[in-house]
């Protein structure tokens, strides 16, 4: 199963140097093993790179649930900190700025993520657009704690998620005004 030591080895280098520590030798050395048996599963950094996302995504994703009705705020304000580690969030995220595959992870990443959201919010919003509004708050409220300096604790990010979960009831539905006079209007 060395593999499988590789890839977590890695993940571990990911979240507590992001992307650029995340070299053989480093990893080789934090493992005690030669670069020959990265060789032996890995046909190089760029496989094993890709081998590092696939597991992170497939983690965060399979982290969702498996397609069943999704638990309502208050149980996903209660799991927010099982679901997320926010150092390994903040690695990719910064890794996706310099990697298309990087991207393309995140990006799948975050549409799940938005798509799990918006199925809880459409439990206590009727309209789609209103609970896609809704989803993207925390899914926002997320990436943002990823990169806050200094670091948002887990316990403060479960605060935040109760919080929001407490204060979901009491608030009314919205009617859109018209928009004011714009000060620059045309003159005739």
């Amino acid at each position: 199963m060395t593999r499988q030591r590789w890839v977590d080895e890695g993940l571990r280098v990911l979240a507590e140097e992001g992307a650029p520590g995340v070299r053989i030798d480093r990893v080789a050395a934090r493992l005690g093993l030669s670069k020959g048996s990265f060789f032996h599963h890995f046909d190089g950094i760029a496989g094993y790179r890709r081998a590092l996302l696939e597991h992170w995504e497939n983690t965060a994703v399979r982290e969702l649930g498996d397609g069943a009705p999704q638990p309502l705020l208050e149980d996903l304000a209660a799991r927010v900190g099982a679901l997320v580690d926010l150092r390994m969030e903040a690695a990719v995220r910064a890794w996706a700025f310099q990697d298309a595959e990087a991207a393309a992870a995140q990006e799948r990443v975050d549409l799940a993520r938005l798509a799990a959201l918006e199925s809880v919010w459409s439990q206590i919003i009727d309209d789609p657009s209103r609970a896609h509004t809704a989803a993207l708050l925390p899914h926002l409220l997320m990436i943002g704690a990823c990169v806050a300096l200094p670091a948002t604790s887990r316990a403060d990010l479960e605060s935040v998620f109760s919080l929001l979960a407490e204060l979901i009831p009491a608030v009314p539905p919205t009617q859109v005004a018209d928009p004011p006079p714009s000060s620059g209007s045309a003159r005739g």
